[in-house]
């Protein structure tokens, strides 16, 4: 794994970790948004299933006081889309100039987050992430929007013994040859290993594929 590939890997793999785990979930999406984010994972008939939210206390008693969230564009676009959109992007009508708030507050940037149900459960999460310095990379996006789907997914997919211990040591940073050093086999057998494990997790990548593992109480 070169260092290009583990930087971006990397922060994908921070943000999953432990996710199924509420205390180190909201931990876990801080890292990437530090300046607030509001989180509402599988959104029933009334209300979501779960709540987390990390905004500062001000701006959550100035948006309550003023029932912002029934006229707050943000919230009206996950709603009505799929996807991500940058804040600077939505288009939704505020007559109320909600996102002119957020700004008042020092939440200049930011991206929502809307992910459909499946079949299987068809309750929507939404996300709102908010940054004060700048907008939001591609990658950090990313690292959002997998931890997200980690954090929904109620799937706990099956791993052999051997490819539990090589995503583990993928987890903590270990290099292949290391891992090979390390369990007594050759590299490419690692190889071998993570590449039948990713493709059991269903993702793109090894860290990817150890990050959900992880995330789903698997390692």
């Amino acid at each position: 794994m070169s260092d290009t590939d583990s930087g971006a890997e990397g922060l994908e793999m921070v943000m999953m970790t432990k996710v199924a785990a509420m205390p180190d979930r909201k931990v876990a999406f801080s890292t990437v948004a530090p300046d607030g984010f509001y989180l509402a994972l599988r959104i029933g008939f009334f209300a979501p299933e779960e709540e987390i939210v990390s905004f500062p206390d001000a701006w959550v008693q100035h948006y309550t006081r003023n029932a912002l969230a029934l006229t707050d564009p943000l919230m009206r676009w996950a709603t009505t889309n799929s996807g991500v959109c940058r804040w600077s992007d939505v288009t939704t009508a505020d007559p109320l100039n909600v996102l002119g708030t957020y700004r008042k507050f020092g939440m200049k940037f930011g991206v929502v987050v809307s992910l459909p149900g499946t079949g299987r459960d068809p309750k929507r999460s939404c996300g709102i992430f908010a940054k004060r310095s700048s907008e939001f990379s591609n990658e950090e996006i990313a690292a959002i929007v997998n931890a997200m789907k980690a954090a929904t997914s109620g799937e706990v997919p099956v791993l052999t013994d051997a490819q539990i211990e090589v995503l583990r040591l993928v987890s903590a940073g270990v290099r292949y040859k290391n891992i090979a050093d390390r369990l007594g086999i050759s590299e490419s057998a690692v190889k071998a290993r993570l590449k039948s494990a990713t493709l059991r997790m269903e993702a793109k990548t090894a860290a990817q594929a150890a990050a959900t593992a992880l995330a789903k109480g698997l390692l």
